[in-house]
């Protein structure tokens, strides 16, 4: 009889024990890293606004989000697709080349691991120059010393079509300069350099300092875009709002084209990640476009459009359920 509790006991315990592991393993916290950009741009307060969302229901998920300021669009998609980042802010003209397999891709081929989970806000190709560069039009940067930004970044292709459309070879008629968009305004205001590209969702905090610094400066007409339009579908019209920058000397919203932030995961990351981030995300609408003023303009119709990659599961079963698809 004694025998029989010993083994009893035995099993209790290992029952117990097997209930308390798999009680530990439902509660594990999931983190995950969000990639952003530089800390003057969008990409970084949208990653910030996506975490503070999630992580205000931790306790309901599991699931503890955090921010990564990175080289931008190219690095986080590689980062992705590597295992080093659960999510990313990508510009929606590389999530289109890297799932074709173009541009930073090409000898790699198609990105079939990259899952886009929804589009946020509009982002302008956008050009600012010195007041004394001698700078009115796009075709006036030929010998001049021009930010194009870093390799890695969304915004130096942008640029270089940019600077193709006006008949510009960016190796042989500029004087370009590859830094990141945070290192420019300083550049700029320390005569560095005349004039940066920078494509970016604005109210933006590079072109804020750019703007507010004793060397007076202007946005610059990028010209007519209607072929670059035709050749890329990711682009669109797009224009800069003078009223955010009351210290530049433009009087006019300065028209341009540009593409749209996107935010992109992995097939590594689980449904459920992905659905509960979607769903704070759009059931928090309202409260997330009041986290920053290049929010304003977009719907919850608009955050499904300028994606090219398949969507994750995660993000489908939650827009099935409220009948977007």
């Amino acid at each position: 009889m004694k025998k029989y509790f010993v083994i009893l006991g035995i099993f209790l315990c290992f029952f117990s024990c097997f209930d308390l592991s798999n009680n530990i393993l439902m509660a594990r916290t999931h983190f995950v890293t969000i990639g952003t950009g530089g800390i003057t741009g969008v990409y970084y307060p949208t990653g910030g606004a996506i975490a503070k969302i999630v992580n205000k229901k931790k306790k309901v998920y599991n699931i503890r989000c955090t921010v990564e300021s990175t080289g931008g669009s190219v690095f986080n998609i590689n980062a992705i697709t590597a295992g080093d980042l659960e999510f990313g802010v990508v510009q929606s003209d590389r999530q289109y080349q890297a799932w074709h397999g173009l541009a930073e891709w090409e000898a790699k081929g198609p990105q079939k691991k990259i899952r886009s989970v929804f589009s946020i806000h509009p982002e302008s190709v956008t050009l600012l120059a010195a007041d004394d560069s001698g700078i009115k039009e796009i075709s006036d940067l030929k010998g001049k010393r021009v930010n194009i930004g870093n390799p890695g970044s969304g915004q130096r292709q942008n640029s270089i079509d940019a600077l193709t459309n006006a008949g510009i070879n960016f190796i042989t008629d500029l004087r370009a300069e590859q830094v990141k968009a945070s290192e420019a305004p300083g550049l700029l205001q320390d005569e560095r350099i005349d004039a940066f590209f920078y494509t970016v969702g604005h109210p933006s905090g590079a072109f804020k300092e750019a703007t507010a610094g004793r060397r007076k400066t202007h946005f610059v007409n990028i010209g007519k875009v209607e072929n670059l339009l035709k050749m890329y579908p990711y682009y669109a019209k797009s224009y800069i709002p003078i009223q955010f920058y009351p210290r530049t000397s433009n009087k006019n919203d300065i028209e341009t084209f540009g593409v749209k932030a996107t935010f992109v995961t992995s097939t590594d990351v689980s449904n459920d990640i992905v659905y509960a981030i979607t769903k704070e995300v759009f059931d928090n609408f309202e409260k997330f476009k009041k986290l920053h003023p290049a929010y304003q303009v977009i719907t919850k119709k608009s955050m499904l459009e300028g994606m090219t990659a398949p969507i994750h599961p995660g993000a489908l079963k939650y827009y099935k359920e409220i009948g977007f698809k």
